[in-house]
């Protein structure tokens, strides 16, 4: 018999990951994992989808040598700067009180989600909140009340039709069809945030090169998708242009010695800075780095809190923040986002209770939101829900 796939790729500015898992018994296996450089992006957006064509298909094929199996779908991660969150609502009246029907609840985010867009814009998800029966708010799941007004209240995740659209002419021209694509953030929150502590409360940030990606739960439902305008590039050209050493150089620095917060290493040793061919290198204090680095993450956090007081979420993160991506590695980024956002703040990984015999060397929040992209696809696969942009209360991430 066919095995059945769920393949997730994280297409990003400097790798790009693939993950292939086997849908069985319910649930899904690890097969194999595929990594490449990545090529075509410039400053979060895809500028030659030639190059990005040619990285998709070199994780693919990786991944597909290890799984020995052959790939021709995928679920693609997006994110940047040009995806947005918005709120919407949608009424529907019966005309007279009857008991509430699941159609009855789809109707109503059908609805709700009947929105205008900007013509350069196109919808990724429609992210159920709550419901509102005769006035009354704050319903989850009213299946079968009573009533005859319902309101839909639901978030909306847009992408530029333009960046949209290039992501999956690359994924064709890697002869890959696309079966979803989903905001990073919420990928990896589907893999490494237990349902209950999405219900407590919890943001997570998924933080890249060249860009920062941040979703909000309460109550089991999205409060905010957006992005945040500080990443990782932005630290790497801060030590460039202040320690006048090559970006390269600037990388190597910041992920040898770098800390985002001055007192958790040995801030008074020297540390060796390259200088320019044909003149001998420099030494510096280490806290001469760390405190460039500081400075950018404590801005970055600075930002996240200002969208948690944008949805009232400033102190009820209960679960804290969980930080995905390849910025999450940098020492003491968790400890800068406890000290600005007076919460718990933990790297997001995937576990073998969320993909069976997930590998020890992908315990990273480098591989989060691939698993995140891979279990999407197996849900995808598994529930089949009637609507495309389905999700939060009544579609797959909130399962």
């Amino acid at each position: 018999m066919k095995i059945q796939l769920a393949v997730g790729l994280d297409s990003g500015s400097a790798r790009t990951r693939c993950v292939i898992c086997a849908i069985e018994n319910g649930g899904i296996r690890y097969l194999a994992h595929g990594l490449a450089p990545a090529a075509g992006w410039s400053k979060g957006r895809i500028s030659d989808p030639v190059a990005v064509a040619e990285s998709i298909r070199a994780a693919v094929t990786d991944a597909e040598r290890g799984a020995q199996v052959s790939v021709d779908a995928i679920t693609v991660g997006i994110g940047g700067a040009d995806v947005r969150g918005a709120q919407s609502r949608g009424l529907y009246e019966f005309g007279r009180p009857r008991e509430l029907a699941a159609d009855d609840l789809e109707y109503a985010v059908e609805l709700a989600s009947d929105v205008r867009l900007e013509r350069d814009r196109t919808l990724l998800h429609v992210l159920p909140q709550h419901f509102t029966l005769d006035g009354r708010a704050g319903f989850r799941r009213p299946q079968k009340s009573v009533c005859s007004r319902l309101e839909a209240h639901v978030h909306i995740v847009t992408a530029s039709a333009q960046e949209h659209q290039a992501m999956l002419a690359a994924s064709h021209l890697a002869h890959l069809a696309v079966e979803e694509t989903v905001f990073e953030p919420l990928a990896a929150a589907y893999a490494c945030v237990q349902p209950e502590a999405r219900a407590r409360g919890v943001a997570v940030l998924d933080m890249g090169i060249q860009s920062s990606d941040l979703v909000i739960y309460d109550g089991d439902a999205m409060l905010l998708a957006a992005s945040v305008p500080v990443w990782g590039d932005h630290l790497t050209r801060d030590i460039a242009a202040i320690f006048k050493v090559t970006y390269e150089d600037a990388e190597c620095l910041k992920q040898e010695y770098g800390c985002a917060l001055l007192g958790l290493t040995a801030d008074s040793s020297l540390i060796e800075v390259p200088s320019a061919e044909g003149r001998p290198s420099r030494e510096a204090h280490r806290s001469e780095l760390n405190e460039i680095l500081e400075a950018r993450a404590e801005e970055l956090f600075l930002y996240v809190r200002a969208e948690l007081q944008r949805v009232g979420m400033e102190r009820h993160l209960f679960e804290g923040i969980v930080l995905t991506g390849g910025g999450a590695l940098l020492t003491g980024m968790c400890d800068m986002a406890e000290r600005v956002l007076d919460c718990q703040a933990a790297n997001g990984i995937v576990t073998e209770d969320d993909i069976g015999a997930w590998p020890e060397e992908l315990k990273s929040p480098l591989w989060t939101t691939a698993a995140g992209l891979a279990m999407y696809s197996a849900k995808l696969k598994m529930h089949r829900p009637p609507s495309r942009h389905a999700g939060g209360l009544m579609g797959l991430v909130m399962k």
